[in-house]
């Protein structure tokens, strides 16, 4: 943690385009985009959600964000119809379990006009997750969202045994965003869990309260 002034610790957005130089891109305080020109973001993926109703300055619409823990939160944003989207669900389908317990490259891959499709690495083999489109015309993406999401939200269970500091550390995060004392946050786990601190929770209660951390950060 860095004491003194700095910036405001929320998660990163991310946004998903197809530009001339760059396929990503920040929005600064002034909503004003900022070009990302490194072609892939290395950390541990932390949770989906798939079909989002989000509010833009077009309008509502439906969008995937990826959750990943890098130097920082931060949080793809991409539309749900678009090809990045899909082919990041596809690439998540087949990632095994003990794969996403580790850190994993999201990777921009520019394709024709408006186009940008999702490659998944290992950052230590540097091998890209395979994938198929063939019949992906046939997909049900809403069904196959759905398995993902339960397969990367569930796999957190399995993954807090040996990663409680990445946890705790992000909740340290949620709660700095939503401005809860430590006294709020003690009697939150006081009156949900009957215990007084993050470090008694059992896995699974720890998992629910980092969800239900974010799930406050995404009410408007």
């Amino acid at each position: 943690m860095k004491l003194g002034f700095g910036s405001i610790p929320k998660p990163q957005y991310v946004f998903v385009s197809r530009e001339s130089d760059h396929c990503w891109y920040m929005l600064s305080d002034d909503a004003k985009p900022i070009p990302i020109y490194d072609r892939a973001l290395t950390g541990v993926i932390t949770g989906i959600e798939v079909n989002k109703e989000v509010e833009t300055s077009y309008g509502k619409a439906i969008k995937t964000d990826l959750h990943i823990l890098a130097d920082k939160p931060y949080i793809i944003r991409s539309g749900s119809e678009s090809y990045f989207s899909k082919s990041l669900l596809l690439a998540l389908d087949v990632i095994t379990w003990e794969q996403l317990r580790h850190p994993l490259t999201i990777a921009v891959s520019p394709g024709e006009k408006t186009i940008v499709f999702c490659t998944i690495y290992n950052p230590v083999t540097y091998r890209s997750v395979d994938i198929s489109w063939d019949g992906h015309k046939e997909i049900d993406w809403q069904g196959l969202g759905q398995k993902v999401s339960l397969k990367i939200n569930g796999i957190h269970v399995n993954q807090v045994s040996e990663n409680r500091d990445v946890f705790i550390a992000q909740t340290d995060t949620y709660l700095s965003q939503l401005n809860w004392s430590p006294e709020q946050g003690r009697e939150f786990l006081l009156q949900k869990y009957g215990k007084k601190s993050r470090q008694q929770l059992s896995d699974s209660e720890l998992v629910e309260f980092t969800s239900f951390l974010r799930s406050q950060l995404s009410q408007p």
